[in-house]
């Protein structure tokens, strides 16, 4: 649910999420709030009360777009959780987004302005979802962050579950260092491990630099000894 329809199927249209949608695989559905204001000019928003500057997003074309939609789901389809993209929300992580990738269904609002009136979120949110210690224009681009991290997590999405079980964050570490041909570029050689075939010893390298690398970078995700 957004004001900025366009910006959001642009973005989710590429790649491998527009991929994943031509497939099946994923059903992406974006949907304006403004078709949805019983204004005769499609305003969606007013000032706030108590004052202050900017606007705010009125309640009635919210509550309106998301009757549709559960509408068009049908009285037997199970609920979809509702997300609402806020700076003052819980943080997006990698387990988060495992966790939403097995709902059955995800209704995300997008904030615009000032943000929305409380009452909607009151009446039909769930979650509220942050994806940084920041402020943007609105919460499209951030609702395209989320549709594509736990978009990625769906069956059918990627080619091989691999391709995110052996990641950063997936197993509590950042990613270790990786490389691909040639073997010598600009004097830098492949570590020579990865080059032996032996795989028990590339798993093992792999995971030291994956502890190597969360112990400089991101400490906070060890344990208090600094393992993992």
């Amino acid at each position: 649910m957004t004001l900025f329809p366009d910006l959001v199927d642009t973005v989710l249209s590429e790649s491998i999420i527009g991929r994943a949608r031509k497939s099946g695989a994923l059903d992406v559905r974006v949907h304006n709030i403004r078709d949805y204001s019983e204004d005769k000019n499609r305003r969606v928003d007013d000032t706030p009360y108590g004052g202050g500057k900017g606007m705010l997003m009125a309640a009635p074309p919210i509550w309106n777009c998301y009757s549709a939609i559960v509408e068009n789901r049908g009285k037997d389809a199970p609920k979809a959780r509702v997300v609402y993209m806020s700076p003052r929300g819980k943080l997006l992580t990698q387990d988060l987004a495992r966790e939403l990738s097995g709902e059955d269904g995800l209704i995300i609002l997008c904030g615009h302005y000032e943000g929305v009136d409380q009452r909607i979120i009151d009446e039909i949110v769930d979650d509220e979802i942050s994806v940084g210690d920041y402020v943007l224009t609105g919460g499209e681009i951030p609702a395209c962050i989320l549709v594509d991290a736990v978009g990625r997590l769906c069956d059918g999405v990627l080619s091989d579950p691999e391709c995110y079980e052996n990641e950063s964050f997936s197993d509590g570490l950042l990613e270790y260092p990786q490389y691909t041909r040639p073997p010598v570029f600009h004097g830098m050689e492949v570590p020579e491990v990865l080059l032996s075939g032996h795989h028990a010893n590339v798993d093992k390298w792999r995971l030291e630099k994956a502890r190597e690398i969360t112990r400089e970078r991101r400490p906070d995700l060890l344990g208090e000894d600094g393992s993992k």
